[in-house]
């Protein structure tokens, strides 16, 4: 499904995205100069390149080959690795950073959490997780919109704080966010790697 809609995604999230998100902006100030950082869920690439430009080393990775095809064009010098989260194909403590904008949100909750440990521990010792979740409590295929057939996991922040701690991180700030990046409502994470 993500492979078909990949061309109207890539349309829409292109023409509106003008500036990094704050988030993102907000998790770079924390940051070590030339950290390497993994876009869990890069899409058409704009915060890894964001990142790759501000000096940091940046791993891009989607499932989706349009969204690495993009990417690709958009940021040639940008290291791409096209893999399901749900099966990450890195070692232990590779990176000082993970950055999840909208990708975890594509999993049942079950699979975010394992995600998550295993996120932890590919993040080295000290390292910081920022991610954005949708809000809410009916999680589901989308039926209608302009991206239907794709799976929302919706959270309530005390429900997804458990699940970051219990996947080894120390949760750093936490809160719900309308209409910023995204139309709606959104959680915002950043934790640390305990």
């Amino acid at each position: 499904m993500y492979e078909q809609g990949a061309g109207t995604f890539l349309k829409r999230w292109g023409a509106r995205r003008k500036r990094p998100p704050a988030l993102l902006l907000e998790w770079m100030a924390g940051l070590s100069r030339g950290a390497v950082l993994l876009d869990l869920g890069c899409g058409g690439g704009q915060d890894a390149e964001e990142l790759r430009r501000k000096g940091y080393r940046v791993v891009g990775m989607d499932l989706t080959a349009a969204f690495l095809r993009t990417a690709r064009e958009e940021a040639p010098l940008l290291p791409l690795v096209r893999a399901d989260m749900r099966e990450l194909p890195f070692r232990a403590a590779s990176f000082d950073g993970v950055w999840a904008a909208a990708s975890l949100i594509h999993l049942p909750k079950t699979d975010a959490a394992r995600v998550l440990k295993v996120l932890s521990q590919i993040a080295g010792p000290g390292a910081t997780l920022a991610a954005t979740l949708t809000y809410g409590t009916k999680s589901g295929v989308l039926t209608k919109g302009w991206m239907p057939g794709r799976y929302f996991a919706r959270w309530q922040k005390p429900e997804l704080a458990r699940v970051v701690e219990r996947s080894g991180w120390t949760i750093e700030s936490v809160r719900v966010v309308s209409n910023q990046e995204r139309k709606g409502r959104w959680i915002n994470l950043i934790a640390r790697r305990g």
